[in-house]
């Protein structure tokens, strides 16, 4: 058996399996034992399906012995974020609340990984409801970083990031309302992408912001993320917020250099066509460490004949008021459902009248979440819905106008991830305006409804740094192609030895 199938990235296992050079079996054993081996370190799976994952390979390897047909992730070990449901198996959303919950039915994306022979191998470490940037809001404790374990590993999707960056698994999906794929992507030194709006349905996924949130695949490559992105991408007809995508087209590095990047400009023209916009707001507020390595990728770009342009976005001023506004107004009502009555733990109501049982109930959420909810409900409530509330919508409607008016001049936008580097464990938890502040880079994104993704461009101080490239509307392909074109000259490490 090869040694050392769990560092390949997705698309070395798919066709390793197909090409028969190992199993889907031997690929999984390693698989398990690696998480058996370093998850008590870093404490990104909150489920192992160790049963489901194994059948699944057995029955991939038969097919292929058969010479019957295989889905295009035939294979491929995947962690899902535990707010997606998938039937049979617990799905918590790291919380009290649904400690007990199990979904009698698969979330969209899960049905999509299945069809295409993907391997689930478990439930990934998440901030309670996805609410939090360092996934330390968990009741199953803080994730750490695989790049220094004293360290957080970025949230709300910490689990799938740690666990892609640690060999855990090839890819995962994560979900991200304001930046919580791209967030621990940048801090665990993987690449995550948050989708358009639209374009992956939110079928399944447990509720926490409808109007911002998107589920979106983390890996180790940019190939990686666009085969998985693919495989879950496209209408469904429970999420009437879906839209048709166009298949992105999976080429290689190498074909990059010679093909037309942007669809702005006519055929034939070649990669000296990108325009780059940098935001100064963005690189402006973030520390010098982490400007210093964005500052070297826009000198990478113009070294290939790349357009590249500072410009401003004077909108950013409102964007993260805008966004915990409305993040938590709609937050506040998507949890008002958790009575513990239709669905939740173990709590016998008897000798108790509703107002006091709802209490008492609800008092199970983190603290976290408790918050949120109060600050959505406050500006949701008379006398401030229109003093708080509509405001930020129409403060957001003028950072998507904005945004709009740029990609007129620019095929893609670029800045910091994260404005600081991972710290420690910790350190913020107790200061929530200073966490909320960090977000301030990726909110813009999920207002807008755009993609954008981040990809690792180096390191400082020993702790990985995240590029951000967003691109207009439904500009997958380009965002995909750029960042895709940016990997090919930068070589940076995605796992660390654990």
């Amino acid at each position: 058996m090869p040694n050392h199938l769990y560092h390949l990235t997705a698309n070395q296992v798919t066709c390793g399996i197909r090409n028969g050079e190992f199993s889907a079996q031997e690929y999984i054993f390693q698989i398990l034992e690696r998480i058996e081996k370093v998850d008590n370190k870093i404490n990104a799976f909150i489920l192992v399906d160790k049963q489901g994952a194994i059948e699944k390979a057995r029955s991939i390897d038969k097919r292929l012995r058969d010479g019957g047909a295989v889905g295009e992730l035939a294979g491929i070990a995947v962690g899902i974020k535990d707010n997606i449901c998938i039937k049979d198996l617990k799905t918590t959303c790291a919380s009290n609340i649904l400690e007990s919950y199990i979904p009698p039915y698969d979330a969209d994306v899960i049905r999509r990984l299945k069809e295409n022979d993907a391997i689930v191998v478990g439930k990934l470490n998440l901030d309670e409801f996805a609410m939090g940037s360092t996934t330390e809001f968990s009741r199953y404790g803080p994730t750490r970083n695989p790049w220094n374990l004293d360290y957080v590993a970025g949230g709300s999707s910490g689990g799938s990031a740690a666990s892609v960056a640690a060999s855990e698994c090839a890819v995962s999906l994560g979900s991200d309302t304001g930046g919580s794929i791209r967030c621990p992507s940048s801090f665990c030194s993987v690449v995550g992408l948050k989708p358009t709006y639209g374009c992956v349905s939110r079928s399944g996924l447990i509720s926490y912001s409808n109007s911002l949130e998107q589920i979106g695949p983390l890996g180790k490559t940019v190939l990686d993320v666009v085969m998985v992105m693919n495989a879950i991408a496209g209408i469904d007809e429970n999420d009437q917020t879906t839209k048709p995508i166009r298949p992105i087209a999976t080429r290689t590095s190498e074909d990059i250099s010679t093909s037309n990047i942007s669809s702005k400009y006519t055929a034939g023209q070649n990669k000296r066509n990108i325009t780059i916009g940098l935001v100064k707001e963005l690189i402006q507020g973030a520390d010098p460490a982490v400007s210093k390595c964005i500052y070297t990728a826009v000198d990478l770009f113009e070294g290939l004949d790349c357009k590249c342009e500072e410009t401003s976005m004077k909108s950013i001023q409102y964007a993260l008021a805008s966004y915990y506004t409305i993040a938590t107004a709609e937050a506040s009502s998507n949890l008002a459902r958790y009575d513990n009555i239709r669905y939740g733990f173990d709590y016998d109501p008897e000798g108790y009248e509703w107002n006091t049982y709802f209490s008492n109930v609800r008092n199970n959420f983190g603290d976290e979440a408790k918050r949120r909810i109060i600050i959505g409900s406050y500006v949701l409530s008379a006398g401030y819905y229109g003093k708080y509330y509509l405001k930020a919508q129409k403060a957001r409607e003028r950072i998507r106008q904005e945004i709009k008016s740029l990609f007129e001049r620019f095929d893609v936008l670029i800045g910091p991830t994260m404005p600081i580097l991972p710290f420690k464990i910790g350190e913020k938890i107790d200061d929530p305006l200073k966490m909320y502040q960090i977000d301030i880079d990726t909110v813009i994104a999920n207002l807008a409804g755009i993609p954008a993704i981040s990809i690792p461009i180096g390191f400082s101080n020993s702790f990985p740094v995240g590029l951000q490239i967003m691109a207009d509307y439904m500009g997958e392909q380009t965002l995909f192609d750029v960042a895709s074109f940016f990997e090919k000259i930068v070589d940076v490490r995605r796992s660390p030895e654990i």
